[in-house]
């Protein structure tokens, strides 16, 4: 008998509150979605705390927790996660920071967390010169994709409370506090006049997100499966890298809108029939509508998924034997607030070879249940 596949979906930031451009329905109500309707009609709906009480609603968490690693256990900050997917390793006297290209206003408001979206190969010019001018021997800078990249610096600057520049979008600018603050706020000052003089979006550095490196077991030694990925986010590669998971370039994969489905898909349907046992497709692009505000957007994001993903991932994975599918956001991004919560999100489980007691996949749908906590997923997958 052919072996089980598994797949977990993760449509980063889908879930979201009533909009009234959309008729009062949410986007995963007013979505076209056909095929994952059909898939919550056969399978199990609920609800899940991907982001447990106390900490950071950031996609770090919640994938963290997707992956089945409990944040509350393993989780010590964003930037570190990052910084492996970069192949960075860190030693007990470093410390990683998250480093937007942002755009603030000469009125001190944060016009945009990702500084015009520049291509990576236009921020990769700034990023050397901020590490040309700025960088030392216990600060170095570090390109990453697009907007996103890290600083390394010594562990004393660790301590400091930093606001996410996506919480931040259209309001002042509001800088880092705490003991590490004049460090990071003298980087920060120092960057405009060199980011500035690229002539793009972007006019700063903003620094966040900071962390040690943390230690992780990996994935097949907690679940006894061998596992891939793909995602062009830094962040969830990062994961990858810190867990063992393999992590599978894609061409035409992106962070945007404009990321290539199709060869998404297809990369998880090669990894699997190849021998991995479980795959975990990542798409930023209802993440990133979220944060844009973009009702048009995220609705569009949400029927390419089940039109370009999930309708041909379920022929393909009919062909393999049997398989399980998990489908679920990391958190929510609401269109209104244009920023993560920790509000608990809809996941959706499906079993090829049972049939479930079947349902609705959104958040009105699940609205009276209690919520599980996010980590437990993966073992029930898997179990």
């Amino acid at each position: 008998m052919p072996e089980m596949k598994y797949v977990v979906c993760v449509p980063d930031g889908c879930a979201d509150e009533p909009v009234a451009e959309l008729g009062g329905r949410t986007p995963l109500q007013a979505a076209a979605t056909p095929v994952l309707d059909a898939l919550a009609a056969r399978g199990e709906v609920g609800r899940a705390a991907v982001i447990p009480d106390g900490l950071p609603p950031g996609s770090d968490v919640g994938n963290m927790a997707i992956l089945g690693y409990d944040p509350a256990r393993y989780h010590t900050g964003r930037a570190p996660i990052e910084a492996a997917a970069l192949g960075l390793k860190l030693g007990p006297d470093q410390v990683a920071y998250r480093c937007n290209l942002v755009t603030v206003g000469d009125d001190g408001t944060m016009v945009d967390f990702a500084g015009g979206h520049p291509r990576s190969e236009e921020a990769r010019e700034i990023i050397e010169a901020l590490q040309d001018e700025l960088g030392s021997a216990e600060v170095s800078f570090h390109a990453g994709v697009e907007y996103r990249h890290i600083v390394v610096a010594p562990a004393s600057w660790a301590e400091a409370d930093c606001v996410p520049p996506h919480d931040l979008t259209g309001k002042p600018a509001v800088s880092p506090t705490g003991p590490a603050a004049p460090y990071l706020q003298r980087l920060m000052e120092a960057s405009r006049t060199i980011v500035g003089r690229f002539g793009l979006n972007a006019n700063q550095i903003w620094l966040w997100g900071q962390g040690f490196q943390p230690q992780l077991p990996s994935f097949a030694s907690l679940y006894g499966v061998e596992a891939a990925l793909c995602s062009a986010v830094d962040l969830v590669r990062g994961l990858g890298v810190l867990t063992d998971i393999e992590v599978l370039d894609v061409d035409g994969m992106t962070a945007g809108y404009d990321t290539d489905y199709v060869a998404q898909r297809e990369c998880a349907l090669d990894a699997l029939a190849d021998g991995a046992d479980l795959f975990l497709i990542h798409v930023e692009a209802t993440d990133e509508a979220g944060h844009a505000g973009d009702v048009r957007e995220k609705v569009t994001a949400l029927e390419r998924w089940d039109s370009l993903i999930l309708r041909d991932l379920v022929v393909g994975l009919d062909r393999m034997g049997p398989w399980r599918l998990l489908l679920l956001p990391d958190h929510a991004t609401p269109l209104r607030l244009k920023t993560h919560t920790s509000d608990p999100v809809p996941y959706l489980f499906v079993d090829s070879s049972r049939e479930g007691p079947g349902g609705i996949y959104d958040e009105a749908a699940v609205a009276g249940l209690a919520p599980v906590p996010g980590h437990s997923l993966m073992g029930r997958l898997l179990s």
